[in-house]
């Protein structure tokens, strides 16, 4: 009976080494899982500011093509305004001659 108390022995430090590792194991796992949950909480915060920052281009990009318009028919009205004036001064220096 003495080699089967020794394989016994050899057999329960293996079970033993096998449980430690499982623990670490296990310890890793729930430290993993913590840190893709912050990670997924960081992705959803990125998203989220991705999303109102999309929104804001789209007002700032409605709003510029407006004030777009607006310059460019005050240069036409200023044109046009500049165009009779010229005429105007022009049929003065006609009559004037």
């Amino acid at each position: 009976m003495g080699k089967g108390g020794a394989y016994l022995t050899v057999a329960a430090e293996e079970v033993e080494k096998l449980r430690r590792r499982n623990g670490e194991l296990e310890r890793e796992m729930e430290e993993m899982k913590k840190e893709m949950i912050q990670l997924w909480r960081r992705t959803v915060v990125a998203e989220e500011a991705e999303e109102r920052l999309c929104s804001q281009l789209a007002e700032l990009e409605v709003e510029s093509l407006d004030q777009a318009r607006e310059y460019e028919s005050r240069i036409h009205f200023l044109v046009d305004q500049i165009s009779r004036l010229s005429s105007s001064s022009l049929e003065v220096v006609v009559m004037n001659s």
